[in-house]
């Protein structure tokens, strides 16, 4: 695919947990951006404890626009830089398809506390077995059923390679297709 003129989603870093610094900056600039979020009871100076929406994973920002936008925002800031990962003997921006992006933005939207975040290693996915699952409000998300280690029972989790996972809740067999 030719990411240079074509819209994809691009794994960005913004170091220093600025990713809600980048997304406003980004916002501004009227290009889609995605910053997972989850909710987190936070610590207030007063000593009260409140809930309140935080990155879920930090340093993490999705962006969706060319590769020649990104290189033009890039020059001012500072603080965006590409996730990578090696690819004949250089190292390449990491893109995520359409399809599993929305699968991901509908998944980490869904505001569900049993949603866990892993990193990619955390996950052998050649032990899992391919699945879709339906109804609910998983419903068309494929990803992998696999044992998350710390939870008693198999997860369907959703892959971006080389950037994340997501387990999601307990699904019952019931919902869940096999695919190839």
């Amino acid at each position: 695919m030719d990411t240079e003129n074509s819209i994809v989603w691009f794994a960005m870093s913004a170091p220093y947990r600025r990713e809600l610094i980048a997304k406003e900056f980004l916002n501004k600039k009227n290009i889609e951006c995605f910053v997972p979020m989850k909710e987190a009871l936070i610590d207030r100076r007063n000593g009260s404890k409140c809930r309140q929406k935080v990155p879920a994973i930090h340093n993490l920002i999705f962006v969706h626009t060319t590769k020649e936008t990104i290189k033009s925002l890039k020059q001012g800031v500072n603080f965006l830089q590409y996730c990578t990962r090696p690819k004949d003997g250089k190292n390449v921006p990491i893109t995520v398809p359409d399809k599993q992006m929305q699968q991901f933005i509908a998944v980490t939207n869904a505001n569900n506390e049993s949603i866990t975040y892993l990193r990619p290693e955390e996950i052998d996915i050649k032990k899992g077995t391919k699945v879709r699952v339906h109804g609910g409000v998983f419903d068309g998300t494929e990803g992998y059923f696999v044992k998350v280690q710390g939870k008693r029972s198999r997860r369907v989790v959703m892959l971006i390679e080389g950037i994340t996972a997501v387990a999601l809740t307990e699904i019952s067999t019931d919902f869940i297709e096999v695919i190839d």
